[in-house]
């Protein structure tokens, strides 16, 4: 029985090797910047204690769980040797990698939910969305996500891992384990299960949050006011561009996984998603927000004009 994998990465010449760790170490370090820079925001900023940047700060404090779940390893990797992670490591790894990518889905179709009843049930948005239910729904959102990817995890527990150990990954991702645990047995069954729940979760919020968002843009096109229209627009676009960017690349990953990928496409659409995504999402937050851009400016010491 396998005792530790071994994630290739990306494998060349030794300097490349350097040159790609000092990129990601930087973009690493961005992200955690941006990230904690938006909770500290919304944290200090008395005039963002409101759902939609509640959400926002749980959101960023997400993304910086979801780069730890996999970017400290991937760059000590780049520095390794041998390249192992060993059994333990590797499934715990993919319990939180996946635990944190299922609550990305939820929050996201949250702060749908949220934009929803901002711009299509504005007069009875103070009501239901309190601050009460805020956190109510964030609480669901952490709980739910780290229950949902337990029978998945648990059934690969119980697989024969008998011989292959080669991951081609920089992390212990769905697929590649499902495709070593077939070289020794047929596991259709947990092949069946793991893809119908990752298809599951990314279909029903994906929809949910189109639907969310059609009746968003059916709202805000009877706004009387062009000055109006450009707001309701500007506070959905940046959440609208995540999605695309964040369910773009997952659903090319994880609707079928185990069933195999053009070689070096599952590793790039990993990428981005959980390291290039999380980096993206400040810029994308703050450079299109004039109260999150106004809070920044007071966290870094300057004065918002």
């Amino acid at each position: 029985m396998v005792s530790d994998f071994i994630l290739l990465g990306f494998p060349c010449r030794w300097e490349i090797q350097i040159f790609l760790f000092s990129i990601f170490f930087m973009t690493y370090i961005l992200t955690l910047l941006g990230n904690m820079a938006i909770v500290c925001a919304v944290r200090w900023d008395h005039r963002l204690h409101t759902p939609m940047y509640i959400l926002l700060a749980n959101f960023s404090f997400l993304e910086i769980c979801y780069v730890n779940s996999d970017v400290p390893n991937m760059l000590a990797n780049f520095l390794s040797r041998t390249k192992a992670i060993s059994f333990t490591r590797c499934l715990l790894q993919l319990y939180f990698f996946f635990s944190l990518g299922t609550t990305e889905c939820l929050f996201l179709s949250i702060m749908a939910y949220d934009r929803f009843l901002a711009i299509c049930r504005p007069l009875h948005y103070p009501t239901i969305m309190t601050t009460k239910f805020c956190n109510g729904l964030v609480i669901f959102c952490w709980v739910y996500g780290f229950l949902w990817f337990l029978i998945p995890v648990i059934l690969i527990t119980q697989l024969p891992f008998c011989g292959p150990n080669v991951i081609d990954d920089f992390l212990c991702d769905l697929g590649p384990l499902l495709t070593l645990a077939s070289a020794c047995v047929p596991i259709p069954g947990t092949v069946l299960i793991c893809g119908t729940m990752s298809s599951l979760l990314i279909f029903a919020t994906f929809f949910y949050i189109i639907g969310s968002y059609t009746l968003v843009l059916r709202a805000v096109i009877q706004v009387p006011s062009a000055a109006g229209r450009k707001k309701a627009f500007s506070t959905c676009s940046s959440h609208l561009a995540v999605v695309f960017l964040f369910y773009g690349s997952v659903m090319m990953t994880y609707v079928s996984p185990g069933s195999g990928q053009a070689e070096g496409m599952q590793k790039f659409t990993t990428l981005f998603y959980s390291v290039l995504t999380p980096f993206f999402n400040p810029m994308i937050y703050s450079l299109r927000n004039k109260e999150m851009k106004d809070a920044l400016k007071k966290v870094l010491g300057g004065s918002p004009n």
